[in-house]
C-alpha cells in the first residue's frame, strides 16, 4: 500500500486499458442515461454525434474502474475515501470500439489538521482514447491514511 507519505506532488502515472463495448454503452445507457443517442443506433444517427456514443457517466465509471484497479506495477492507495471531484468534463464522446486508457497527476497534498490520521491528496485524471485524444478530465479529491499516526 502507498500511503500519504508515499505520495509526492508531481508525480504521474500512465495506465489502463478499457475495451469499450457496444453492448455495454447501451445496457449502461438503458440502466442510467436512457437517452437516444446512447441506446438507439438509428436514432444517435440522427443525433449532434452522428453515431451511437457512451454517456459521460459510464465514461467516469470505466475510467474508476480502472483508477481502482491501478497500474498493474505498483500496490494501490491507502484510499480512505472521497469527498469529491472537481472540474469534471466530457472533452469528445466515447464510442464502442475505443480503448480507454488514464493519466494521473498529483497536484497537491496536505495532512488533515483536525485528524492525524489521514491526509489529503488532490490529482487530476485524465482519460484518453487509442487515439490520445482527451475524452473526460475531473480533479478528483481523495483522502488517504497516514502511515505515522503523528
Amino acid at each position: 500500500m502507498r500511503y500519504f507519505e508515499d505520495i509526492e506532488v508531481g508525480e504521474t502515472r500512465s495506465f489502463g486499458e478499457y475495451d469499450v463495448t457496444e453492448d455495454e454503452v447501451v445496457e449502461f445507457a438503458e440502466r442510467y442515461d436512457p437517452q437516444p443517442f446512447h441506446v438507439d443506433e438509428e436514432a444517435a444517427a440522427d443525433s449532434m454525434f452522428g453515431e451511437l456514443v457512451a454517456s459521460g457517466w459510464h465514461t467516469a465509471a470505466m475510467s474508476m474502474r480502472m483508477l481502482v484497479e491501478g497500474p498493474d506495477d505498483e500496490d494501490g492507495w491507502a484510499s480512505m475515501g472521497s469527498p469529491g471531484v472537481d472540474e469534471l468534463r466530457w472533452h469528445q464522446p466515447v464510442k464502442p470500439g475505443d480503448t480507454l486508457s488514464l493519466r494521473t497527476e498529483v497536484l497537491e497534498k496536505r495532512p488533515s489538521e483536525s485528524r492525524s490520521d489521514r491526509g489529503y491528496v488532490k490529482s487530476r485524471l485524465e482519460t484518453y482514447t487509442q487515439d490520445d485524444e482527451l475524452v473526460m478530465s475531473w480533479v478528483g479529491n481523495t483522502i488517504l491514511e497516514r502511515r505515522d499516526d503523528e
